[in-house]
């Protein structure tokens, strides 16, 4: 069988470690050598960042947040194995992690290693579709005779150099579509290698929940279950046209995606129409200074993504979901596209307090559109707020400290909350 040796990138068709360097972590597949659609995920992306920046969090339990009356904003393996989840209030995260460390994000430190990587990702195909800072798809199709190799030593060369040039890990998805890479990609997480191939997908996907879709969240599985649909099994027994009929287009992405089908294309011309970030609270919530925290959080998650992008927006909306599953969206024309933390925050919140205190609520999300080259960002000041220049050249200002210095070099205030 095809193995290829993640340590040394030794290819051969011998059992047990690898013949050349004795690793154990090796990847045996029948068609190792044959798939080219992959799909990258970094593991604990900025806990791994501040890890690295901060060698006295090493070996440390890490969650990255906002305090003690803040929530998280993603943590370690560690923590994670523990029960600590993505926007679960600090304190309970305390409580079932008492030995972290809570370090404050720098969504700074956190563009400048996603454009690394991706500058490493164009060095192996043109062909990269971005889903966040973190994560990528990749299509090596033909790229074998450029790189003298085929795209799985490809693949594990790149996570090879991201641990050794920038200290980073990350896990890799290879299958035949987009679906099953990322599916794959999240199977031996962290540090993982996993393939999918054609030969496997049905009974690779038939004993598996649901719940590997994407897009199928807790509504979408229980209006499945209520059809008796909890695997894949439970969808290959339904035929295409019940399938619409009972769940429209839905159905239709379902009976395809039941046999491994996914017809899309990894494009990465795609054009962005907007960039947002959102949170599923682990409880509901009525508490001003949690939703306020997390408003501020995300709006910093945006501006990060939007300068890593040089992408500016004229349209910031607030997204808001009760505990009724209502949803409440409210959105803001600026007078000049933005990509200010400070811009996007202070109009979120504004359109928060529109809202007023209707909640309790489960999501909440912050983002823009319209989008717009940065050229044409924050060019003049708001008449209305005479402070808007001073404090937009205060921002810059600390990104390029940030991006120079790095670590804690300067902290906003409000994160200390």
């Amino acid at each position: 069988m095809q193995a290829l040796c993640r340590d040394c990138l030794t290819t051969f068709d011998t059992e047990g470690r690898c013949p050349a360097c004795r690793s154990p972590r090796v990847t045996r597949h029948p068609e190792l050598f044959d798939l080219s659609i992959a799909h990258m995920d970094c593991d604990a992306f900025y806990a791994s960042v501040e890890k690295r920046d901060n060698p006295e969090l090493a070996d440390k339990t890490v969650i990255i947040g906002g305090g003690r009356r803040g929530v998280v904003s993603t943590a370690c393996y560690v923590a994670r194995i523990k029960g600590v989840k993505s926007a679960m209030p600090m304190f309970q995260a305390l409580k079932l992690c008492p030995e972290a460390v809570v370090v404050k994000p720098r969504f700074e430190a956190y563009t400048e290693a996603s454009k690394a990587i991706r500058s490493m990702m164009d060095e192996l195909t043109p062909v990269v579709e971005p889903l966040s800072l973190d994560e990528a798809f990749m299509d090596l199709t033909g790229t074998a005779r450029l790189h003298g190799a085929p795209p799985a030593v490809m693949l594990a060369r790149l996570v090879k150099r991201m641990k050794d040039e920038l200290g980073l890990t990350g896990s890799i998805g290879l299958s035949h579509n987009k679906f099953l890479a990322k599916v794959a990609s999240d199977l031996d997480k962290p540090r993982g290698f996993s393939i999918i191939g054609k030969a496997e997908t049905t009974e690779f996907l038939r004993p598996k929940s649901v719940r590997l879709i994407w897009g199928i969240g807790p509504m979408a599985q229980e209006s499945l279950a209520k059809a008796g649909i909890r695997t894949f099994d439970d969808l290959l027994r339904w035929d295409r046209r019940d399938l619409h009929d009972r769940f429209g287009g839905m159905g239709e992405r379902l009976y395809s995606l039941a046999r491994g089908e996914d017809g899309r294309r990894i494009s990465p011309h795609t054009p962005v129409k907007g960039l947002s970030n959102e949170t599923t609270f682990h409880e509901d919530t009525n508490d001003v200074d949690i939703l306020d925290g997390h408003i501020w959080r995300m709006s910093e998650k945006v501006s990060a993504r939007a300068k890593a992008k040089d992408m500016a927006g004229r349209v910031v909306t607030l997204k808001l979901k009760k505990s009724d599953h209502k949803l409440v969206t409210k959105r803001q024309s600026l007078y000049h596209p933005t990509q200010l933390t400070d811009v996007i925050y202070r109009t979120a919140r504004g359109l928060f307090d529109q809202v007023g205190d209707k909640g309790p609520y489960r999501l909440l999300g912050v983002g823009i559109s319209q989008l717009a080259s940065a050229a044409d960002a924050d060019r003049e000041g708001d008449l209305l707020d005479p402070g808007a220049n001073r404090r937009a050249q205060a921002e810059h200002a600390a990104d390029e400290i940030r991006e120079k210095f790095g670590k804690d070099a300067i902290i906003k205030g409000r994160a200390l909350r």
